[in-house]
């Protein structure tokens, strides 16, 4: 899901969302702002001032894609921020989800966040005037939003392309658990191995779960996607894929466009909906 300034996958919909007041900001620097959790149990907390003084920290540069420029931020190394948070650093094999205070809810892999290029950016260095200084942000993003406390970042070669590297602003938890655990409805269960449902379900893994929902499980920033509707239900497939490639041609939005996915990918897109439209489960009547 990409476009240079709004590569943060915001599928079908815009959140209004108004940036954290300064008073917000000051404050969340005594209380914890990085949580990390393993299997849904809280197993550290590091705040502004213990991120700060456990590394060294050093100014980077990054291929920013939300800002769609060169970005300087103050920031210390990925790999050594979940070393401190978990005790060791996550196992290559396992999930973990990126989860930001506005509802992205990013999956990934240990191995991917073990890359060298990853960082934890605590500040704007373009507008902080040092590591050690109250930190500032530039807005970002389409909606001009605060990216604080802390935002996630990849200075490597490539590592700029969020279709395939993860970039949570305002992140605030890291988790570690299994992906068919923790949203085990939205895997199309019973569906030939051989459908392009499951291809479909793959690029909504990859690209859409961070914001949107299928079956109450997912993100929360863009709109479900399953119940009590399925999208499939009101939009003609040939619109939905259109959609998703390009949405700025239906309307101004902080939806990207999708260049990158084929017509094939796009169609098993549509199939996995089509198989989730007779695999309902409603959180809300479900009770």
């Amino acid at each position: 899901m990409a476009s240079a300034g709004n590569v943060r996958g915001r599928l079908l919909a815009c959140l209004l969302l108004l940036g954290p007041t300064a008073a917000a900001r000051a404050e969340s620097a005594a209380e914890p702002v990085l949580d990390f959790v393993r299997d849904g149990e809280v197993v550290a907390r590091l705040d502004l001032a213990s991120l700060r003084a456990g590394c060294t920290a050093q100014r980077v540069r990054v291929d920013d894609p939300y800002y769609g420029r060169g970005k300087e931020f103050y920031a210390c190394p990925l790999a050594g921020v979940l070393a401190r948070g978990f005790g060791e650093p996550p196992a290559a094999e396992a999930n973990l989800f990126l989860r930001a205070r506005d509802g992205y809810s990013k999956p990934t892999s240990g191995a991917q966040l073990a890359e060298p290029g990853a960082w934890i950016a605590f500040a704007d260095a373009e507008v902080t005037s040092g590591p050690d200084a109250e930190p500032r942000w530039e807005p970002i993003d389409r909606r001009q939003v605060d990216p604080g406390p802390l935002y996630l970042v990849w200075s490597g070669p490539g590592q700029g392309d969020a279709h395939r590297y993860p970039w949570p602003y305002q992140l605030a938890t890291i988790e570690i658990a299994p992906f068919e655990s923790e949203y085990p409805h939205t895997v199309p269960s019973g569906v030939p191995a051989d459908a392009s449902a499951w291809r479909g379900f793959g690029i909504f893994r990859r690209e859409c779960i961070a914001c949107h929902a299928v079956n109450g499980e997912g993100g929360v920033v863009g709109p479900e996607l399953n119940v009590p509707r399925s999208i499939v239900e009101y939009r003609p497939a040939e619109q939905i894929k259109a959609y998703v490639r390009d949405p700025q041609s239906f309307r101004y939005t902080s939806m990207p466009s999708h260049p990158h996915l084929s017509d094939a990918d796009l169609a098993g897109l549509v199939d996995y909906f089509k198989a989730m439209m007779e695999r309902k489960h409603d959180p809300r009547t479900a009770r």
